[in-house]
């Protein structure tokens, strides 16, 4: 398995599917009952499920969206990444985050846990 090719794949799904608004896009990348955990707080959920209630309250054509170079390890990788979005009543926000990524060895997710804070306003990336 490639882990860069996994993890290219994995930040052009949702490269496509955030600013989209599309929780069905992402869905290739991830082997079937992968453990997807948005927050550390959360239940598990599958990353549609996820997806569907983070765009809910997104005005998709508004995002700005980036990701850092891939941390790689033997057979995951840790990603971080950067969001300006508008919420539909208008107010901006930035989210900020990491995902630690485990991939199978067809090279999609099976396990995904997510660390991120949002932050009121507009906000640069602090990551090249």
């Amino acid at each position: 398995m490639d882990v860069a090719a996994a993890a290219r794949a994995w930040i052009d799904a949702w490269s496509r599917a955030w600013p989209a608004g599309d929780a069905d896009l992402p869905h290739p990348v991830y082997s079937e009952g992968a453990v997807f955990r948005s927050h550390p707080f959360r239940e598990p959920q599958t990353p549609a499920d996820y997806a569907r209630w983070a765009f809910a309250d997104e005005d998709e054509q508004l995002v700005e969206l980036r990701f850092g170079q891939p941390v790689l390890g033997s057979s995951g990788a840790a990603i971080e990444y950067w969001a300006a979005l508008r919420r539909r009543d208008g107010s901006d926000a930035t989210l900020a985050g990491v995902a630690v990524i485990r991939f199978g060895d067809d090279g999609r997710v099976v396990e995904q846990r997510d660390y991120w804070d949002l932050a009121e306003g507009r906000h640069a990336p602090n990551f090249p």
